[in-house]
């Protein structure tokens, strides 16, 4: 009977090909690997075709979701291959971690105690317990590298302990070093041992911590292996982190173990496999074993002889593919130096910081801006996992991945856009999905604009979060299907939302997502909320979401006529108040006031009702005629009705000559002049009788004023566009005049002229039977 323990770095591609090579020389029996025992089921699916890698573990507490950690895996991982090698060989493998259900356990105990001690409300243990679980998640991870850091904290590691190793050779990074020793070398002998020794040394000349996380761990590895040869196994493989291996090696008494694993609380665990991406695997997620560059490390584990060639030709390609020119000599100019930049540095070949400073050389010309592009494609690159259907899953989110193979929206890595067309089915089906795990919180889309009019578009973006796993299992309680957990889940947020604005908001996804009781609940709720509001400024910021949700009535075969109702007695509401609301406003409060104005007089435009415009236009009228209004907000008003052309022609200039006389204090009229031209300054270019009141005022302000006002005409003019303020000043260098065109016509049309350019025209665009065209005009 032997125990062989394998010392390893968690997603190393050396590490997992001396694995590899290990375990087909020596042919074990069972191979225990470092992992959530839990999910021991799962490991038969590692050998599934369908199963491909970045994929992970989500373990998480069915009546917590939110506590959850995730164990990534790779193709270049040793344990992934070490379960590959099970499977192929049929052999008994087993995950020999301390059990989450303990993990947990003790999170909830120490949250319990930390709630009575410190007195916390409800709401804040709730808070405390996930920061927590959050640390003791990152710690988990930590401890999923060579070796543990140890600290509580992830934001502020300990020390790496191999950074000592690497200090004694010369290097002044522990990455680094790891990776030229273990990483790169091939045909590497007793590597295992040689791991285990240096890790020895460390823990016996490092102080030792007292972090009983990581005992409880070792104790627990310790007794499966005990177990393991109780059971008579003859060849036992023991993967696990280098940083673990002498205390696996060197075992003390069994009952030390047991007597530390003695009565640790539990809790209800549940395990599953789900896509990874290599962003997710890198440091720059957050994974406390993270590694910074996961599209080279499988570079490497698939061409382990690579001299540089083969990467700098992927280099080469990603810049043709982005127009840089790129030649051959330049990749073997790039490989050359990367070699040499090796020699120097006793490498016995080159790592990927001598390809990266030969790049940067030779293909980048020493530009760094086109080395973020080969971070991003190559060093990092955008991929994703594949779980098959079949694996066990929550039934939610079984349904979900049932409607993205239906709708054929596969779940990516990098973004994807899709233009849906409502007027077809599946587009129809797939708006629809989409709205409803938004309505969820699950925010896989995201909502565009797009181009054109029409309501029968949408335009999404797509990219997938392995994040969003936990999201759906926390869904998960509201029902097991989308319709299902979509409408209870709204439902509840919707009772105990007492926010107009938000409960619009869900309304409007409501309907695309064709939720029927969804949207008898919110439409009944907005009603009792506008009721019993007297806020006229947040019934104004509900109607533009309100009218628009009308517009999918001929699409989407909505009965959106049920809001009209609710819309049409809020409008009039908000035209009884809203005239007494503009009195009394200060300047910042009514610039923002004038967005609101435009949303509305914008929406009542949309809904093409005669009654509700002749009610708005008289608000409109009443706030411009009361001298008590805001002046901003009282230019605007008269702005929207000479563009409604109810005010125009002598009515508009009288309006405008009281607004604008001089007994008016500067600063009321400048502010009246810049509701009044807000948006646009095209109407001083059109209207050479506004121009001249405009013109006429300003030239007879006196210096001082002139100086006062100068800031508010600032920002008025400031708001058009360049091509309106070139055309203004002009204007006025012209003499108040601007540049026209003038057509001149110096008598009737010359037919027979007009007839001998028709050949010429039609030769010019392509149609050669000229003649008879010119004859048959």
């Amino acid at each position: 009977m032997s125990v062989h323990i394998l010392g390893i770095r968690h997603h190393g591609p050396g590490s997992a090909r001396n694995v590899k090579a290990f375990l087909e020389e020596l042919q074990p029996d069972i191979v225990l690997i470092e992992g959530p025992p839990e999910a021991d089921a799962l490991i038969q699916w590692a050998s599934h075709e369908d199963l491909q890698p970045p994929v992970a573990i989500l373990a998480y507490q069915p009546d917590s979701p939110q506590k959850a950690c995730f164990y990534p895996f790779a193709a270049f991982s040793p344990e992934w291959q070490a379960m590959l090698y099970a499977g192929q060989q049929r052999i008994h493998v087993r995950f020999m971690d301390l059990p989450l259900s303990h993990v947990f356990g003790i999170e909830n105990e120490e949250a319990a105690k930390a709630e009575t001690a410190k007195g916390l409300t409800a709401g804040e243990a709730g808070t405390a317990d996930g920061l927590q679980s959050l640390r003791r998640r990152q710690s988990r991870n930590t401890s999923h590298e060579v070796f543990d850091t140890g600290t509580d904290t992830p934001f502020i590691p300990a020390r790496d302990p191999i950074s000592h190793l690497a200090a004694a050779a010369g290097y002044d990074d522990g990455e680094r070093w790891w990776e030229h020793m273990f990483e790169y070398r091939q045909q590497q002998t007793q590597v295992f041992e040689a791991v285990n020794d240096a890790m020895q040394a460390l823990r016996e000349e490092l102080p030792r911590r007292n972090d009983r996380h990581e005992q409880l761990r070792e104790a627990w590895m310790r007794k499966c292996i005990r177990l393991a040869e109780k059971e008579m196994f003859q060849r036992i493989a023991v993967i696990c982190g280098a940083w673990h291996a002498p205390a696996l090696q060197n075992m003390p008494k069994q009952k030390e173990d047991q007597e530390l694993l003695k009565g640790l609380p539990k809790a209800k665990v549940e395990c599953t496999w789900i896509p990874w991406t290599y962003s997710r695997l890198s440091y720059e997620s957050g994974y406390g074993a993270g590694i910074p560059s996961p599209g080279w490390y499988e570079h490497i584990w698939e061409h382990p002889a690579d001299d540089g060639t083969r990467w700098m030709a992927l280099v080469a390609k990603l810049f043709r593919e982005q127009q840089q020119d790129t030649s051959v000599a330049h990749v073997m100019e790039a490989v050359r130096l990367a070699n040499a930049l090796a020699a120097l540095r006793h490498y016995a070949r080159p790592g990927l910081e001598e390809l990266n400073e030969a790049t940067l050389s030779v293909l980048c010309n020493g530009e760094s801006i086109l080395m973020q592009l080969i971070r991003d494609e190559l060093i990092v690159r955008n991929r994703i996992g594949k779980v098959p259907l079949e694996v066990p899953t929550p039934p939610l989110q079984a349904d979900i991945a049932k409607w993205q193979k239906k709708l054929r929206l596969p779940q990516t890595a990098d973004f994807k856009d899709y233009t849906l067309d409502l007027r077809k089915d599946t587009d129809l089906e797939r708006s629809i999905f989409l709205h409803r795990l938004q309505l969820m919180d699950i925010h896989w889309g995201k909502r565009t604009e797009t181009s054109g009019k029409g309501t029968f578009k949408e335009q999404w973006r797509l990219q997938w979060d392995p994040a969003f796993s936990i999201d759906i299992i926390e869904k998960g309680s509201w029902g097991n299907t989308v319709e299902e957990a979509a409408t209870r889940f709204v439902t509840h947020y919707a009772g105990s939302t007492s926010t107009l604005r938000q409960v619009c908001k869900m309304l409007e996804s409501a309907i695309p997502a064709e939720l029927p009781a969804v949207v008898a609940v919110l439409i009944q709720r907005i009603n009792n909320l506008a009721a019993a509001s007297g806020d006229v400024l947040q019934l104004m910021e509900v109607i533009p979401s309100l009218v628009n949700i009308s517009r999918y009535g001929n699409v989407r075969k909505t009965d959106a006529a049920l809001v009209n109702d609710i819309t049409e007695s809020m409008i009039g509401r908000i035209c009884i108040s809203l005239p007494a609301a503009c009195t009394a406003v200060a300047d910042d409060a009514a610039l923002a006031l004038l967005d609101l104005f435009y949303a509305m007089n914008d929406a009542i435009s949309l809904l093409q009702q005669e009654a509700l415009s002749s009610s708005w236009q008289q608000t409109l009228l009443a706030i411009s005629g009361n001298a008590q209004s805001a002046q901003m907000i009282a230019g605007y008003a008269t702005r929207l009705l000479f563009d409604a052309k109810i005010i125009t022609g002598e009515a508009l200039a009288r309006m405008f000559s009281v607004s604008m006389s001089v007994a008016n204090p500067p600063s009321l009229a400048a502010a009246w002049l810049e509701g009044f031209l807000k948006g646009s300054g095209i109407l001083l270019l059109l209207d050479e009788e506004l121009w001249g009141m405009v013109h006429h005022w300003v030239s007879q302000l006196e210096n001082d004023i002139f100086i006062q006002v100068l800031p508010l005409l600032r920002r008025t003019f400031s708001n058009f566009t360049a091509p309106e303020r070139k055309k203004l000043g002009d204007k006025v260098k012209n003499g108040g005049s601007g540049t026209s065109i003038k057509t001149v016509t110096t008598g009737g049309i010359d037919d027979q002229r007009g007839a001998a350019g028709i050949p010429v025209v039609m030769q010019m665009l392509g149609l050669h039977d000229s003649k008879l065209l010119a004859d048959g005009a």
